[in-house]
């Protein structure tokens, strides 16, 4: 058994495999890894334009009274010279015109009758977005290895990125093991219960921006428990496999996984839950996951082992972010032998309380969580007004 640290640094260090790169639309790349950086191919602003709705004059001539002699909408090119107490009305992101230096706010102005304007006030910003100011032509706007988000897509757009390069999704094998289990659509028996790992988990695959591809439950025998690994494992990047994988007299998945040719890099980490976790590699073209059967752990380790390293297969550098915040609630555990992670709630008035939590197999608790929290090997409790690292979910 080895600390969950050293299991997430094999875990990264063995994300060897690099995938394939193809071009998208920019509206389809939400949540792709950038695999190109990306330049401007224009001046932004493009021309000293207006950041507001006001009049544009010369800034000599406030206090004087000012004749309008255009109005100049967004779109449109200045037919007009500003010239001695003379403005423009203005609209917002339309062209300065020549002679104007400042752009007088409209709710800071009166209209004389005749259709000239005095401005109230005594000075003004200049209220003009000048000339590349804010990017240049050729400038970098994104970098690659960056998970693209809604304002990524925004600056694509800005600078014609239309088709942007990307990594590939990494195709994900999940495939459930355990004869009480019967598919959701389901009536269990008095013995069995309904598998919500494999829909938990392809929603979790989704969430980290790859391709679910769910292969059913396979039964407790060694012979459908080979095929099934031996084909998700020729048909996918990585395997996520959930269940059989503890001390049970069915529990021969880590045999099986042997059999199959994958090399196991760990058997059991020191954390609760998942403490039954394995991982190992394929002819180094394929990994696999092999995750406790109860839901709370398969999640957990999903969100804390497996996700960051499918980020890290898209070449994705950023690792999951936590954030300090003080417990609002005591916690205790009676047990400090492993590293314990439990679900935490953030409350309004910005502190954390733990989520009521009756084990591994409560699902039903992380419903309400907002994140969740670790505690330390030799740790055995948590004080309130204690600062925490929250690993948001």
């Amino acid at each position: 058994m080895i600390t969950f640290e050293e299991a997430f640094e094999i875990v990264q260090n063995a994300a060897k495999l690099t995938l394939k790169t193809e071009r998208v639309h920019f509206i389809d790349s939400l949540g792709r890894i950038l695999a190109e950086d990306i330049f401007s191919d224009i001046n932004m602003p493009p021309f000293d334009k207006s950041a507001m709705d006001g009049f544009a004059c010369r800034k000599q001539d406030i206090g004087n009274e000012l004749k309008i002699i255009e109005v100049l909408p967004a779109g449109s090119i200045p037919k007009k010279n500003v010239g001695k107490n003379q403005c423009v009305k203005i609209m917002t992101g339309a062209i300065i015109p020549e002679g104007a230096d400042c752009v007088l706010m409209v709710e800071y102005t009166d209209e004389t009758p005749d259709g000239n304007v005095w401005y109230t006030k005594k000075s003004t910003n200049t209220n003009i977005c000048y000339y590349a100011e804010d990017i240049k032509k050729g400038e970098l706007v994104l970098s690659k290895d960056i998970e693209i988000k809604p304002q990524h897509i925004a600056v694509m757009a800005s600078v014609g990125a239309v088709q942007p390069l990307v990594s590939m999704k990494p195709r994900i094998g999940i495939i459930s093991t355990g004869n009480e289990l019967v598919e959701p659509d389901l009536i269990p028996s008095s013995s069995q219960i309904r598998n919500s790992n494999g829909a938990q988990l392809a929603a979790q695959v989704v969430r980290a921006g790859a391709i679910p591809n769910y292969y059913g439950i396979a039964v407790d025998t060694r012979e459908a428990t080979f095929s099934v690994i031996t084909q998700a494992l020729n048909e996918n990047d990585v395997v996520l496999l959930t269940g059989g994988v503890s001390m049970g007299d069915f529990d021969f998945v880590p045999e099986i996984m042997i059999e199959t040719g994958v090399d196991i890099k760990f058997r059991s980490i020191a954390v609760q839950p998942g403490k039954p976790t394995i991982f190992g590699t394929f002819q180094n073209t394929t990994y696999i996951f092999g995750l406790p059967g109860n839901p709370v752990s398969s999640y957990t380790q999903f969100e804390l082992l497996v996700r960051p390293f499918i980020s890290r297969l898209m070449n994705n550098s950023h690792l999951p972010k936590t954030i300090k915040i003080p417990m609002g609630g005591e916690y205790r555990r009676r047990k400090s032998e492993r590293k314990s992670f439990i679900p935490v709630t953030i409350s309004s008035d910005g502190k954390v309380y733990p989520v009521e939590y009756h084990g591994s197999a409560h699902i039903h608790s992380y419903v309400f969580a907002d994140g969740i929290v670790s505690i330390e090997i030799g740790k055995e409790k948590l004080e309130i007004g204690e600062l925490v690292d929250v690993r948001q979910i």
